[in-house]
């Protein structure tokens, strides 16, 4: 419950008295356990006729070394199906820094796309509805793996000023099952606020405390 609910492994070990050391064990043992309960309850529901998807970005250790995180809903009920970390390379002005401090960094998006969506395609009905915005990246790797399926793509629109920039201004948002789910990980798991002094220092990590919350979510704040 604390974990899922905005408060960081340090004051959750000064809540339980308990070392950090533990928290982040039982951490990495809870995530293993949602992700089987996740998949596993999934896999008996009915099949899925529309589904958002979309990438959200985050990092480990710095900025320089961002990480995207591939995320699909169900659309209206916003019962979260699936996501994926995977590591990719620095852009805009960090490109040059993040170059010459750590490397060349692979490029991983696609696999991990790949992966979340073969497991989407699972849970799916042939004609299933895939709703996106309009990143290039994603109509031929739809069209791949849902040939019956149709894929609806929505121009972007701009973050609101006020909360999490994956809530949009107002009006009608095609994408709101999707956006809205991204806004409720970003308020409740604290590695993925704004502006923190609390970020990922293993991707491990992050993947076990994503689990942790989908699995809550689904069972209790959809």
């Amino acid at each position: 419950m604390l974990l899922v609910s905005g408060i960081s492994l340090r004051r959750v070990s000064k809540v339980l008295r308990i070392s950090r050391t533990t928290s982040a064990r039982k951490l990495l043992f809870l995530g293993r356990v949602a992700k089987r309960e996740l998949n596993d309850s999934l896999l008996h529901k009915a099949k899925l006729e529309c589904v958002e998807f979309d990438d959200m970005e985050t990092f480990e250790h710095s900025k320089c070394k961002p990480l995207s995180i591939s995320l699909a809903v169900e659309s209206g009920t916003r019962r979260i199906l699936g996501f994926e970390v995977s590591q990719m390379p620095a852009n805009g002005p960090l490109a040059k820094i993040a170059k010459k401090r750590y490397g060349r960094r692979p490029d991983q998006r696609l696999i991990g796309r790949k992966r979340l969506l073969r497991f989407v395609r699972k849970l799916s009905k042939r004609n299933v509805v895939i709703k996106s915005d309009e990143n290039p990246h994603y109509p031929p790797l739809i069209r791949e793996l849902f040939p019956r399926g149709e894929h609806l793509r929505y121009k972007g629109r701009r973050g609101c000023v006020v909360g999490q920039g994956e809530l949009k201004r107002g009006g009608f948002d095609p994408l709101f099952s999707l956006n809205h789910t991204a806004a409720m990980f970003r308020a409740n798991v604290n590695r993925l606020f704004r502006r923190t002094w609390c970020t990922t220092k293993k991707r491990e990590s992050l993947t076990a405390h994503l689990a942790l919350y989908v699995v809550y979510h689904n069972q209790n704040l959809k």
